[in-house]
Order: structure tokens, then C-alpha cells, then sequence
């Protein structure tokens, strides 16, 4: 493990029942006009966030809204097998297989209080 400071977060994704309601919203609310993006496995739209700054960007996405909040990507700077392991090991259970997405792919999984997570790693 490294000892260089690292952002742990990485992306947050806000489940919507209707992305184009929910684009309305988020753009009335924030004064921004959010894009869609399709590069991946479902539309998303995206919340704005400056790549050149650093910091976390989310999108919003049509999928089962959670009553228990938004699910928060988090870096992992080995493999997502390792991380797969610890996230067992550790009492957490792993929800789904990897997902591949343009920047890498990521897992979703749930801590010990079943908070949704995502454990991400970049391309190389």
C-alpha cells in the first residue's frame, strides 16, 4: 500500500425513476444544463464537474431509487478480485459482476449497514 495521499471517492450515482424529469430537476436546482452520455451500458446524465480540478464528478441514471441513499464510487489501487476479497472477508457482500464503463470498471457491493458502494479501477 502506498503512503501517497490518494482521493478515496472517485464518482457518485443518484438512481432516477425518470432521467428526464430528473435532469430538470438537477438542472433547475444547480442552474446547469446536464448532458447525457451514452459511451456506457445505460444513459446517463451528467452532473457538471470540471476534469481539470480536481475533486468528484457523479452522474444521474435510470435504474430503482434507494431510500437509502446515493451509491459512492470509491478508488481501489490494486485489482477489483482483491478488493472483490477484502469486501467479503471484511463482512460486506458483493451485488454485482464487474461493469465495464470508458474511464475502467467498477463492482458494486454493501458495507456492514448495506450502504451501496462502488470499488472502481482506472484503465491503466
Amino acid at each position: 500500500m502506498s503512503d501517497t495521499a490518494q482521493n478515496s471517492a472517485c464518482w457518485f450515482e443518484i438512481a432516477v425513476s425518470d432521467l428526464d424529469a430528473a435532469k430538470a430537476f438537477y438542472g433547475a436546482v444547480l442552474q446547469k444544463n446536464l448532458t447525457t452520455d451514452t459511451a456506457g451500458p445505460n444513459p446517463i446524465a451528467m452532473l457538471p464537474f470540471n476534469d481539470d480540478t480536481p475533486g468528484i464528478g457523479g452522474h444521474l441514471y435510470p435504474g430503482k431509487p434507494s431510500r437509502d441513499g446515493a451509491t459512492i464510487h470509491l478508488i481501489v489501487s490494486d485489482s477489483l478480485d482483491a478488493a472483490r476479497e477484502r469486501v467479503i472477508s471484511a463482512g460486506g457482500s458483493v451485488e454485482s459482476p464487474d461493469v465495464q464503463i470508458p474511464p475502467g470498471q467498477f463492482f458494486y457491493a454493501r458495507d456492514l449497514d448495506g450502504n451501496s458502494i462502488g470499488l472502481f479501477k482506472a484503465n491503466a
